[in-house]
């Protein structure tokens, strides 16, 4: 009976959880005030961990990061770490990290092998804890795999639901593009990457780079509703928060053979369009089923 460890419960894990958690036996996550859970062993975690936390990191056979990392380091590692390297266990450490890791490369496609040259806080945090993450796998002799994530979009998340709620922004700049990813597809590269012992780094986006309004517009056609009005880049930005400037200002095309490699072919979702297009039809679906 294999158990899954998800340090952090939030919409990554949840979406795993819900659709592979029967390919284990035990599943215990983690929460600020540790409230129950469907199907979930629930463990609080408030920066101190418990003894059943501790016991918990020692018997699990996969463990599930997926906590963004603060000023101090990544909010897991400093408190169990050391249960980590002693636990004696074998399966994989699954670390979810972004692509922001590489900052800017002009809009020029990069792979795995860039060189890391992101300078916002949060991402150099990142790179931190990836780092962090691997030398505990080396230290216990357990696989890290470090997922690199682009822009995530699925249920309950996505362009639809903005389009539909009137929220949507159309934010043009020339050649600016960005990565995307179906949460199924970053479920299903998860499991690939436990299942496998998958050691290193893989970039998880789909196969198209594209501009920040097409899944926009591409959403309100599916819904029959005018898309927002396109907005300037140099207009919008004097509206944006500091983050969100930090975030406009890498451009890149990041390529994923390596994720393909890993999954062992095509991906569920393998641009926005299917993915949308499916979210659209789940949705009219079940609006048709009431």
């Amino acid at each position: 009976m294999k158990t899954l460890l998800c340090l952090g419960y939030g919409y990554c894990a949840r979406r795993f959880v819900a659709l592979h958690g029967a390919a284990f036996g035990r599943r215990i996550g983690t929460s600020r005030d540790g409230a129950p859970c469907t199907g979930m062993e629930m463990v609080r975690f408030d920066g101190m961990p418990s003894p059943a936390l501790i016991d918990a990191v020692r018997s699990a056979d996969i463990v599930l990061a997926s906590a963004a990392p603060g000023d101090d380091g990544d909010p897991f590692l400093g408190p169990l770490g050391a249960a980590l390297e002693q636990s004696g266990r074998k399966g994989a450490l699954v670390y979810l990290s972004t692509i922001g890791v590489y900052g800017d490369s002009g809009g020029a496609w990069i792979d795995e092998e860039a060189p890391l040259r992101a300078t916002a806080p949060r991402a150099r945090r990142r790179i931190d804890a990836e780092a962090q993450w691997r030398a505990t796998g080396r230290a216990a002799g357990r696989p890290a795999a470090i997922l690199r994530l682009g822009g995530i979009y699925g249920p309950g998340r996505n362009a639809l639901l903005d389009v539909a709620a009137g929220t949507a922004r159309c934010i043009e700049r020339d050649g600016q593009m960005f990565n995307r990813i179906h949460v199924d597809d970053i479920a299903a590269t998860i499991l690939a990457a436990a299942a496998q012992g998958f050691d290193g780094v893989v970039n998880v986006v789909d196969d198209e780079p594209s501009a920040s309004c097409a899944p926009v517009r591409f959403a309100a056609e599916l819904l029959g509703a005018p898309a927002p009005e396109a907005e300037p880049f140099e207009r919008a930005a004097t509206h944006m928060s500091a983050m969100a400037q930090s975030f406009w200002a890498d451009n890149r095309r990041v390529r994923n053979a390596r994720l393909h490699a890993l999954i062992g072919g095509v991906l569920l979702y393998p641009t926005y369009r299917e993915g949308l297009a499916a979210l659209f039809g789940a949705a009219s679906a079940e609006t048709a089923g009431r």
